[in-house]
């Protein structure tokens, strides 16, 4: 299994990225000095990192999205499960919901989410 995980400061720079697709990558260096104090080897580092991840591309000195913010989240998310949970859904679901009491809302959304599944949609 393909590790998901990103570190805060990683997850930091991603957003960043997506904010900000496509960027040239000198523009890129420029944005991460300023708002997160990087220099130039810090960023190529850090995003050679992800690149070789598959989360971005960049090609010719231009840094573009590969795996949309969504799609990341939707990794991230099924790695959880899959190495906490035995990749079982509904044992998260019991433990994410066993401290809370679910809204009629989230129960609601949840019950649309199956019946998405069930019809061979994606929700």
């Amino acid at each position: 299994m393909d590790d998901w995980k990103l570190g805060l400061v990683e997850s930091r720079f991603a957003q960043l990225i997506w904010d900000n697709a496509p960027i040239r990558s000198g523009d890129l260096v420029k944005l991460c000095g300023k708002e997160l104090g990087w220099k130039k080897s810090t960023t190529y580092t850090v995003l050679k990192k992800l690149c070789d991840k598959g989360i971005f591309r960049n090609e010719n000195g231009l840094v573009t999205v590969v795996l949309s913010h969504r799609q990341m989240l939707s990794r991230q998310s099924r790695q959880f499960v899959e190495e906490t949970f035995s990749g079982s859904l509904p044992a998260f679901l019991a433990a994410f919901s066993g401290e809370e009491t679910l809204s009629q809302q989230e129960i609601d959304n949840i019950q649309n989410m199956i019946q998405q599944w069930e019809g061979g949609k994606k929700p």
